[in-house]
């Protein structure tokens, strides 16, 4: 070997590498695209990522063995993968959310969209090693060495970059599509440079065509993603979609009839797809939620959850609430509650209180770390039927929740349809117990939900009396004789003996997965 050799092969091994290291990084983009659309639309985060995971690793290994006859053109081939990767890839969260807009085929969509990209990943690395060979040939072990560290490198970047710098730039669909123009590039940079002269004239031809071709898609999907995703997403609500946001947590859709029976319209709030509330009937919930809470002291009142202000609002009718602390781990949710105006009529501006006090926080986590007492918690969250909600309904958040009672502090929690959700329903309540709290269970009809449960718990084994306060301000669902009847189960909807939840068995989401899946 010449003395100048070294700077001959050196580059085009760099080159190689960092094709390795983009690819890595652009394979595991892809996977967590598919993963996080998932848990958006259908909101089982686990379930989600076993899919994902499981069938990309299989028809990674089926790739991997599928490349063995194709070495002897590595160079063609590998360009004419990381195409198809680009197209599939860049267009996956596209065509996976009309699958579940359109057809109802999200489950059977994601199957077989995992398996291809999986397949296709499998595949670049034999071919990446033989590339890698004919530059310069090199131990075995030392080459898979190199070209392992390039790739696990790679695929923490594109860990990293999917939900720091890829979302909050480009949202989901926009995001998969620069990454699989990124993927493009890379895997066409790399054969056109280094490895051009192992390319047959016709070879050329036909990947400058595929070339072309995957930028006009690509691009075409680019200039059409908003009016695609507006169009997708009206078609998974009734009634049309007056505001959309992604979130960094959730998908935040705001809808408005045109015109109720009576003449009004109907303005209801959905997170991730579910349904939070709807301006016809959302007094009856919150009056049940909050008022049966303040019949005792309720100087500071604490609220988990709830930051649409209607909680709040109900709250701030009583002159002796001295301070009403919420804390929400969605920002946009609260500026949405602050800011549409149709939104800010409904709950009376009553974040802007000042006795309104509002922390962006994880609700598990602020109470671990808070030394403050509170008169009473209301605890309005999300339903138990994802993983991250679930801790929210366990024995050791409840009792998080009884070291933040002062002494006598009563808990309110809405916990479900004790109709459609029995199981889950008491399972919380057995959950309460747990903690240490006795436990009131009562249950109204709100039209858009159905019928709906809740359950008011005190420290001790002496369960609090379901009762309204006696200065209670003047209600348009609930009375005393309302609240009363709330309070009676019929013989089919009577506590029934189910095991606590815990951070370690989320009983709760097993059965609210279960029971809902059912309606």
């Amino acid at each position: 070997m010449t003395a100048d050799a070294p700077i001959r092969w050196r580059p085009a091994r760099a080159a190689v590498l960092a094709a390795v290291f983009v690819c890595a990084a652009c394979g595991l983009v892809y996977e967590l695209a598919l993963v996080a659309l998932g848990s958006y639309l259908i909101g089982d985060t686990v379930g989600q990522a076993s899919i994902v995971l499981g069938v990309m690793v299989f028809a990674m290994g089926v790739g991997a063995l599928a490349a063995k006859p194709l070495q002897s053109r590595a160079a063609a081939v590998f360009a004419a993968i990381e195409l198809a990767l680009a197209l599939l890839g860049g267009l996956s969260v596209l065509g996976l959310y009309a699958a579940f807009a359109w057809l109802n085929l999200y489950v059977p969509a994601l199957v077989g969209t995992a398996f291809v990209l999986g397949l296709l990943i499998g595949a670049e690395i034999p071919l990446l090693m033989v590339l890698l060979q004919r530059i310069r040939q090199q131990a075995a072990g030392s080459a898979v060495a190199d070209l392992f560290a390039a790739d696990y490198v790679g695929a923490l970047l594109g860990g990293l970059a999917f939900p720091f710098l890829l979302l909050p730039l480009f949202g989901q669909l926009k995001g998969a599509l620069v990454v699989g123009a990124v993927n493009a590039v890379a895997g066409l940079a790399l054969v056109f440079t280094v490895f051009r002269r192992e390319l047959s004239g016709r070879a050329r031809t036909a990947l400058t065509a595929g070339s072309v071709l995957v930028a006009l898609c690509l691009g075409y999907a680019w200039l059409t993603a908003h009016d695609f995703e507006v169009t997708a997403r009206q078609q998974l609500y009734r009634d049309p979609v007056v505001h959309a946001e992604r979130s960094r947590y959730q998908e935040i859709v705001l809808t408005r009839s045109v015109a109720e029976p009576g003449g009004g319209t109907d303005l209801r709030l959905f997170l991730n797809g579910d349904l939070q509330f709807s301006s016809v009937d959302e007094h009856r919930y919150h009056e049940a939620l909050v008022h049966p809470a303040l019949a005792g002291a309720r100087s500071e009142v604490l609220v988990l959850g709830a930051g649409d202000g209607l909680a709040a609002r109900e709250l701030l009718r009583y002159p002796d609430v001295r301070r009403i602390t919420v804390v929400d781990l969605d920002s946009a949710v609260v500026a949405l509650a602050r800011t549409e105006p149709r939104l800010q009529r409904l709950n009376g501006g009553s974040l802007d209180d000042p006795r309104v006090r509002v922390l962006h926080a994880d609700a598990f986590g602020w109470l671990r770390t808070t030394a403050e007492r509170f008169d009473v918690v209301i605890a309005d969250l999300p339903d138990p039927d994802e993983t991250a909600t679930a801790k929210l309904y366990t024995v050791e958040f409840y009792t998080l929740v009884r070291n933040a009672l002062a002494t006598e502090g009563r808990l309110v929690v809405q916990a479900g349809s004790p109709y459609f959700a029995p199981r889950s329903y008491w399972s919380i309540e057995a959950s309460l117990r747990g903690a240490g709290f006795a436990a009131t269970p009562y249950h109204v009809d709100v039209p858009s939900f159905g019928d709906w449960g809740f359950l008011l718990a005190a420290p001790g084994a002496i369960p609090p009396t379901l009762a309204l306060p006696s200065d209670a301000p003047a209600l348009r669902f609930l009375d005393p004789a309302t609240l009363a009847a709330a309070g009676v189960f019929p013989p089919d909807r009577r506590r029934i003996d189910v095991p606590a939840s815990t951070l370690l068995r989320p009983r709760v989401l097993e059965f609210a997965r279960a029971e809902w899946r059912g309606y």
